[in-house]
C-alpha cells in the first residue's frame, strides 16, 4: 500500500506541475485574443494562424488541466444526494465510478486517438484555412489529456483504496480549505456588506 500511495504521490506531482504551468496560458490566450480583436478592428486586417492560435491554446488549457482539476477535486459533481452519505459509501462510489466510467472511457479515447494524432503527424497536415496551422500539435494534445486524466484516475483509486484501509485521510476532503464555491460565496458576501455600509441611510421625515 505505501508503495501504491508513493505512486499516487509522484502522479499528483506531475499532474499539479502540468497544471499549474497550463494556468499561464490563459494569460497568453488573453493576450492573443486582445491583439487579434484590435488588430482586425483598427487596422481591418485578419489573421487565421492567430486565430487558430487562440483556438489551439484554448484546446491545451481544457485538455491539460483536466487532470489536475480532477486532483484538487474542483471537477464538476452531481453529489446533491451522495453527500448525504456517511463518508466510506461516498468513497466506494467515487471507485465505482472511476474504475467503470473514467478510467474505461478515459483509455478508449486515449487509445483511439493515437492514430488520429499519427496519421496528421505523417502527412504534416496543414489547417484547411489559408495560412493557417500545423494539425499534428494540436491532435496531440487529445492522447496527452486524457493520459493525464487516466493516471489522476489511478492516482484518486489509490487514495480511495488507502482511506478505506486506514492508510491515508479521505481524498474527497480535499485539503480542508475552503472549496472555490465557498471562496466565491464569501467574497459576494463581503462585496454585500460593503456595499450596504457604503450606502447611506436615509433618515426619517
Amino acid at each position: 500500500m505505501q508503495f501504491l500511495l508513493r505512486l499516487s504521490s509522484f502522479i499528483d506531482r506531475i499532474n499539479t506541475a502540468v497544471g499549474k504551468s497550463v494556468t499561464w496560458l490563459t494569460l497568453i490566450v488573453v493576450l492573443v485574443s486582445a491583439i487579434n480583436a484590435v488588430v482586425r478592428k483598427v487596422f481591418g486586417v485578419s489573421s487565421n494562424a492567430w486565430l487558430e492560435l487562440q483556438w489551439y491554446l484554448f484546446g491545451a488549457i481544457f485538455l491539460l488541466a483536466a487532470g489536475y482539476t480532477f486532483f484538487v477535486n474542483e471537477h464538476v459533481r452531481v453529489d446533491a444526494l451522495a453527500e448525504r452519505f456517511p463518508p466510506r459509501l461516498q468513497v466506494w462510489i467515487d471507485i465505482i465510478g472511476v474504475i467503470f466510467f473514467l478510467l474505461p472511457a478515459g483509455l478508449l479515447i486515449f487509445w483511439l486517438s493515437i492514430p488520429f494524432f499519427q496519421q496528421s503527424y505523417d502527412l504534416h497536415e496543414l489547417s484547411s484555412n489559408t495560412g493557417g496551422l500545423i494539425r499534428w500539435p494540436v491532435k496531440l494534445l487529445i492522447p496527452v489529456g486524457f493520459a493525464l486524466l487516466c493516471l489522476a484516475g489511478v492516482s484518486h483509486l489509490i487514495k480511495c483504496i488507502g482511506f478505506l484501509r486506514g492508510a491515508c485521510p479521505n481524498p474527497l476532503k480535499g485539503s480542508g480549505g475552503p472549496s472555490a464555491e465557498e471562496q466565491l460565496a464569501e467574497e459576494i458576501r463581503q462585496m454585500a456588506q460593503a456595499q450596504q455600509a457604503a450606502t447611506p441611510v436615509s433618515k426619517g421625515r
